[in-house]
């Protein structure tokens, strides 16, 4: 599949780019030189791989949950703008 300066073109004014004509041609010339690699990656043998949503091999690199005690109501409200009734006072932000 070739890309062709009207390709690219068509796709900026769907995405309501302005695009001079020489970043066009810039452009049309990257993305064919995208799909010519991905032609040489569809030429590779890949008989016996298995298939793999990531390349490298997934950790949780989460800590341990731990228990401590929480942070005291009077000190994290201590910046809060607005408090009421030991609670953050938000603006409303639904009718109701």
């Amino acid at each position: 599949m070739k890309i062709n300066r009207q390709d690219v073109e068509n796709v900026a004014l769907l995405s309501r780019l302005e695009m001079t004509a020489e970043e066009l041609e810039a452009y049309s010339g990257q993305l064919n030189a995208i799909l010519e690699y991905v032609d040489v990656l569809n030429k590779l043998d890949t008989k016996g791989i298995e298939p793999t949503a990531h390349v490298l091999q997934l950790k949780n690199v989460m800590r341990p949950d731990e228990v401590k005690p929480s942070l005291p109501q009077e000190l994290a409200l201590s910046n809060a703008p607005e408090a009421e009734d030991g609670y953050f006072k938000v603006p409303k932000v639904m009718e109701g």
